[in-house]
């Protein structure tokens, strides 16, 4: 199975240390609980005796908490002198709480590393490089090379291995085909379509919405997916590799027309809600669609039930082509200052190994990493994981390749902007202005970069 979703050819050579000022949160809670980082923040920690205590933070606790416990479980069994205290985060605070680690001290042994937060953990020295790990582990020649070098990419210019890939995202169209029969409407599977079902299944008096749209954490990316998808433009930079295309006029009309469709066609409260929010709101309410990843499939079952609901790749526009921005791909990285790397790396191996992998995806709804895991029937049997696999490996869908090697990348297209974004909804801003304001910080990162990368 090829997962195309490979991040910015950076080059190679020495990464420079980034200049950008991290941006700490509030003071870490979890400090007194880690026992991998005594104090040193990034220091280089220990191979350790290989058994004992180590600490995993979840960068998506509550969501995956159920299955990281098993996963845990299934572990301590197999390695009963090891034992692993897990630390769930909530996705929207992870970043924050893991730059104010490597800062004052506290870090796990072991922490979730997706490729959208890597990079500015990386230019910090927080992460053990995994190569040599991976070369002598029975994981080598099993985990998806395209995965791992959306990993090693997103890292830095050093070409190292940070990050142990464990799942791939998509995004993914969920509808309701009930109310959609009922309304005698086609597939979304085009923009069009997708506008007009929008529309015609709106009837505010009864409560009923034809989308729901993210307002709150998390907001960027989702729009981005809607403006690329409707532009039908190919890469984040121009020819040169310097200016971004954010705010190519295509985009802000697409823009445009996406966020005009807040309280037309949505609920009110979307203006707030993260995805854990509108996932809810959708599985009980009477939405006609939703736009998210593989990742909430299990959670509409529950609700909804199979015959409900589809999940489809993104609608394709009018020349009948798919574009798509990339999903960061997820993984577990080794903090350098862990006191126990051994055992620590024993638990990566543990997690990533076939039957872990298949266990953790078959929860999450996501394309597996290892090999062996992508070949499960459960796969068949998870439609939206299936098609989107399908999708990403057909020829039918283009990938925007994000800019994740950027260390001001997460911050640019979370904390600095989502609050301009809603401004975007309510009518306060443009969409040109918004996108203009991105486009900006977006050029001078990437020069940035481009100087340190020499």
């Amino acid at each position: 199975m090829k997962i195309s979703i490979l991040g910015r050819n950076t080059g190679r050579g020495r990464r420079g240390r980034t200049s950008a000022a991290v941006a700490l949160g509030a003071v870490l809670a979890l400090t007194a609980t880690a026992c991998g980082d005594d104090g040193s923040g990034s220091g280089e920690g220990a191979e350790g005796s290989g058994t004992g205590k180590i600490v995993f933070w979840d960068n998506n606790g509550g969501v995956r908490t159920d299955i990281w416990k098993e996963v845990i479980a299934d572990f301590e069994k197999a390695n009963p002198d090891i034992d692993v205290q897990y630390v769930g985060i909530a996705s929207t605070e992870y970043q924050s709480k893991v730059d104010t680690a490597i800062q004052g001290g506290g870090l796990p042994d072991v922490g979730g590393i997706s490729a959208s937060m890597l990079a500015g953990f990386a230019a910090q020295g927080a992460l053990e490089p995994l190569d040599e790990r991976l070369e002598g582990s029975s994981l080598n020649g099993k985990l998806n090379k395209d995965m791992i070098e959306s990993l090693r990419a997103a890292g830095g210019g050093d070409d190292q291995l940070y990050s142990v890939p464990t799942s791939a995202n998509n995004g993914v169209l969920y509808y309701r085909t009930d109310m959609f029969e009922k309304a005698g409407l086609e597939e979304p599977t085009t923009w069009d379509r997708f506008f007009e079902a929008a529309e015609k299944l709106t009837d505010k008096g009864s409560n009923r919405f034809g989308y729901t749209i993210r307002g709150g954490a998390g907001s960027i990316a989702q729009a981005l997916d809607a403006m690329y998808g409707q532009s039908g433009i190919t890469s984040f930079w121009d020819s040169t590799g310097k200016k971004t295309t954010v705010n190519d006029p295509k985009n802000v009309k697409a823009l445009e027309k996406y966020a005009a469709l807040f309280k037309k066609v949505t609920p009110a409260a979307d203006l707030n809600n993260d995805f854990t929010k509108m996932v809810a709101q959708w599985d009980s309410g009477e939405i006609g669609m939703l736009n998210h990843n593989l990742g909430s499939y299990q959670d509409h079952v529950k609700a909804l039930g199979v015959e409900k609901f589809r999940g489809i790749p993104q609608p394709v526009g009018p020349d009948g082509k798919r574009v798509q921005v990339s999903n960061p791909v997820d993984g577990i990285g080794l903090f350098k200052s862990s006191k126990n790397k051994d055992a620590a790396w024993k638990f990566i191996e543990f997690a990533a190994s076939a039957q872990s992998n298949s266990k953790f995806n078959e929860s999450a709804g996501q394309v597996p990493a290892h090999a062996d895991a992508a070949k499960d029937a459960w796969i068949a049997k998870a439609e939206p994981t299936k098609l989107a696999a399908q999708a990403l490996s057909d020829g039918s869908t283009t990938i925007v390749q994000l800019p994740y090697y950027l260390p001001d990348w997460n911050t640019i297209s979370k904390a600095d902007n989502e609050p301009n974004f809603q401004k975007v909804l309510l009518g306060d801003m443009s969409a040109k202005d918004f996108l203009d304001g991105i486009a900006e910080q977006l050029n001078a990162a990437q020069a940035e970069w481009d100087e340190q990368m020499g």
